[in-house]
C-alpha cells in the first residue's frame, strides 16, 4: 500500500516529517525558525506540508514575515 504524505500535518506529524522530536519542532516554532500552524477550525492547528518541504529546500519566498534567522 502507498504511503500518502498529509496536505496538513499536525504537530506530531509536522515533527516527524522533519525527523524531529514534538518538543524540538515547537521549540523551533516558538522561536521564529519554522512558521507557525493555521488553525483551520477552533483549536485545530496544522502546517502545511508543502511549505516545510519548500524551507527545507531553501525556497522561503513568501516566507520572511513569518521566519526569523
Amino acid at each position: 500500500m502507498t504511503r500518502h504524505t498529509p496536505i496538513m500535518a499536525s504537530e506530531t506529524t509536522a515533527a516527524r516529517l522533519l525527523d524531529l522530536r514534538t518538543n524540538e519542532f515547537k521549540a523551533l516554532v516558538d522561536k521564529g525558525h519554522l512558521p507557525p500552524g493555521h488553525e483551520i477550525a477552533p483549536g485545530v492547528v496544522r502546517w502545511d506540508t508543502e511549505t516545510l518541504k519548500r524551507i527545507l529546500g531553501g525556497d522561503v519566498t513568501g516566507l520572511w514575515d513569518q521566519i526569523q534567522w
